[in-house]
C-alpha cells in the first residue's frame, strides 16, 4: 500500500524542493567502456506534470546509463516532450495498447535490431496485464535481449496455485511463462529480464513465486538477489519498505557480472533529491531504479557462448501435478532421463533410447506420489546432470 501525502506536507516538500537548488551532480552509474541497464518504475509518469519530466530529465543524464526500461508511461506526449530535451538518448512505446512499458537509450551506443511484445492475446491476460516488451539489440559486437515486465500488483503473501483471481498465482505464472519463453526461444543468448516484478525474492519456498528460477542456479540469476536479501536501506521500494524491482540474467552473462567493474545497485536517488525520500516520492515515483553495469572487456565471447554438452531444466518449479521436464544434447548418443525421490530411489523412466543433438522436452506427471523434492537425472555420452523439481499438492 502506497503511502498517501497530506495538501500541507506536499506543499512543504515542494518548497524546499524549489528553493535548494538541489543538483545531480554526484549521482553517477554509467561508464564509457561498460554497458548499462536499469529499471525504473516512474510512477504514471509525470506524477507531478512538468516538475517531474524536469527532475526526470536530470537524473538520466546524471545516471548517463545505456538503457532505460521503465513502467508505468502514462502520458505520451510528456514523455516525448522529454526525449527531446534529451539529446543523447531516443524513447520508445507501444503507439496504441502500450500499457505503460518503455524504453530510453542511447543510439550511438546501441543498435536495436527488433523490439516486439510477447504473450499478446487474451489467454496470457491475466498472467500479463502489461505484455512483456522485448529488445534485440547489439552492444560493442555482443547481441543482448532486453524483456521488460510490470507484473500484477498486490496480494496477501499466500501463493494459492490454480487459483487464477490470486495476485501471487498470477505473478507465479508470469514467471514460468517467462521462463518458458527464454529455454526455448533463446537458450543460448544473453538475457536480461528486468522490471517491476512486483514481489520480493526472499518469500519461503511454498509462497515464492520466483522458485522455478532460483531453483535454476545453473542458468538464471537474480543479480540483484544480494540487495533482495540485505538491508532494507537498499531496497527499491521504501514506501512498504520492500525490494520489488528486479534485474535476472541467463548464464551467458554469469561471468561478465563478475567482472572487476560490473555491478549492480538500486540508485537511491532520493539521497541526492531536495527534500530526500518524501521530495522525491513526490516528485518523481514511489520507486527507486535499480541499475546493473556490465564489463564485456575481460570476457570473450567465443567463452560465454560456448554451449555445455547437456543442459537440464524444468517448469513450472515447484509444481502440481504436471512438470516439463527440457533437455538439451550436443552430441548424439545414449539418453536416459529418470526420476528419483529423495532417498535415491528410481521411481521413473521418461527417455531410454539413442538420440542425435537437439533440444528436447518430456512431461512428467507426479499425481499419483506424495508432495516432496524429486529429481530428475539426465546422462548422455558419460555425462550427467540432475535437477530438483519439488512436488506441491
Amino acid at each position: 500500500m502506497k503511502q498517501i501525502l497530506t495538501l500541507s506536507l506536499l506543499i512543504m516538500i515542494l518548497a524546499v524542493a524549489q528553493s535548494s537548488g538541489q543538483t545531480f551532480e554526484e549521482l553517477e552509474f554509467g561508464t564509457d567502456t561498460t554497458f548499462e541497464v536499469a529499471t525504473w518504475n516512474i510512477e504514471w509518469f509525470p506524477k507531478n506534470g512538468q516538475t517531474t519530466v524536469g527532475y526526470v530529465t536530470e537524473i538520466i543524464e546524471a545516471l548517463d546509463v545505456d538503457l532505460i526500461a521503465m513502467q508505468e508511461l502514462d502520458d505520451t506526449d510528456m514523455f516525448d516532450q522529454m526525449m527531446d530535451s534529451l539529446e543523447d538518448y531516443v524513447g520508445y512505446y507501444e503507439s496504441g495498447w502500450f500499457a505503460g512499458l518503455a524504453y530510453i537509450y542511447k543510439p550511438d551506443v546501441i543498435e536495436i535490431n527488433n523490439i516486439y511484445e510477447i504473450y499478446t492475446t487474451e489467454e496470457y491476460w491475466n498472467a500479463f496485464p502489461r505484455s512483456p516488451m522485448v529488445m534485440d539489440l547489439n552492444y560493442n559486437g555482443e547481441n543482448i535481449f532486453v524483456i521488460n515486465n510490470h507484473y500484477k500488483c498486490c496480494g496477501d503473501g499466500i501463493l494459492d496455485y490454480g487459483n487464477n483471481s490470486d495476485e501471487e498465482y498470477r505473478r507465479y505464472l508470469a514467471n514460468e511463462l517467462l521462463k518458458q519463453y527464454v529455454d526455448i526461444n533463446l537458450p543460448q543468448s544473453m538475457v536480461v529480464v528486468l522490471g517491476d516484478l512486483n514481489d520480493i525474492l526472499t518469500d519461503a519456498v511454498n509462497n515464492n513465486v520466483f522458485q522455478m528460477i532460483l531453483n535454476d542456479t545453473e542458468n538464471y540469476l537474480f543479480a540483484d538477489l544480494e540487495i533482495g536479501q540485505g538491508s532494507s536501506a537498499n531496497w527499491s521500494y521504501p514506501s512498504w519498505p520492500s525490494h520489488i524491482d528486479h534485474i535476472l540474467i541467463t548464464n551467458e552473462l554469469f561471468e561478465v557480472l563478475e567482472n572487476e567493474n560490473s555491478a549492480i545497485s538500486t540508485i537511491k536517488v532520493d539521497e541526492y533529491f531536495p527534500g530526500g525520500w518524501w521530495g522525491y516520492d513526490s516528485a518523481v515515483s514511489d520507486h527507486r531504479p535499480v541499475a546493473m553495469r556490465l564489463d564485456f572487456s575481460t570476457v570473450s565471447a567465443i567463452d560465454i557462448l560456448v554451449p555445455e554438452k547437456l543442459s537440464l531444466t524444468s517448469y513450472p518449479n515447484p509444481f502440481n501435478p504436471k512438470t516439463i521436464i527440457r533437455y538439451q544434447l550436443q552430441d548424439e548418443g545414449f539418453v536416459n532421463l529418470s526420476i528419483f525421490n529423495s532417498r535415491g530411489q528410481k521411481i521413473d523412466v521418461l527417455v531410454n533410447t539413442i538420440l542425435t543433438d537437439g533440444i528436447y522436452k518430456a512431461e512428467w506427471d507426479a499425481s499419483n506420489l506424495p508432495s516432496g523434492p524429486y529429481f530428475a537425472q539426465l546422462t548422455a555420452n558419460g555425462l550427467t546432470k540432475t535437477q530438483k523439481i519439488m512436488l506441491l499438492k
